[in-house]
């Protein structure tokens, strides 16, 4: 678990593109950017209640572009959960969560407590307008999480706010989880989060 006791890390992790930043938005701020802008490094904080006990959750966006490898890693130490992001209608990014950015994590938090993945199939909306033969379907996703040992699949649109608060509920859960368990505490995997 990150620093402060009731401090939770977040960071969210693809191809530059996928959706990330506007993920990270619609569920902090409310509301979908507009413009894109490539992100270098940014920082989110939320307060949010699991198991009636108020949590401060750090929410840390970072950059898919290969020239920031050496800011990026530097978000990684502490993490609580890692959101592996690819988009659906796009296939590179999803063999990219396996051959590229689950390998950097790991390789980044060695002697520290494993990872925990979750991986995001972002851009959902756009399912319907994009040729079937490109498109990624849930057991896609489920059969990655599958392959790189991720604790769940989980799916959104940032653009149409549908299955965002789902995601990083899902976060905070796994977030809580696995701290309790890298505690030793007994857990019965049950979180309500408000």
């Amino acid at each position: 678990m990150s620093n402060n006791q009731n401090s939770l890390k977040l960071v969210i992790v693809g191809d530059g593109a996928v959706g990330k930043t506007c993920l990270l938005v619609v569920y902090a701020k409310g509301e979908f950017p507009t413009d894109y802008v490539p992100t270098v490094f940014e920082n989110y904080k939320a307060k949010v209640k699991i198991n009636n006990v108020e949590h401060t959750v750090l929410l840390w966006d970072t950059a898919g572009q290969e020239e920031l490898l050496n800011i990026r890693v530097l978000s990684y130490a502490n993490t609580d959960v890692f959101l592996m992001c690819f988009s659906v209608v796009d296939r590179a990014t999803y063999e990219n969560v396996k051959e590229k950015w689950i390998p950097e994590v790991i390789a980044n938090t060695k002697g520290k407590k494993p990872p925990v993945f979750i991986i995001v199939g972002t851009k959902t909306d756009l399912r319907e307008s994009t040729p079937q033969d490109q498109v990624l379907s849930v057991e896609d996703g489920k059969e990655l999480a599958s392959q790189v040992n991720a604790v769940q699949y989980v799916e959104c649109s940032a653009l149409k706010n549908n299955g965002v608060k789902e995601v990083f509920d899902a976060a905070f859960v796994e977030a809580i989880n696995h701290s309790s368990k890298s505690k030793d505490e007994s857990s019965d995997g049950c979180c309500l989060i408000a």
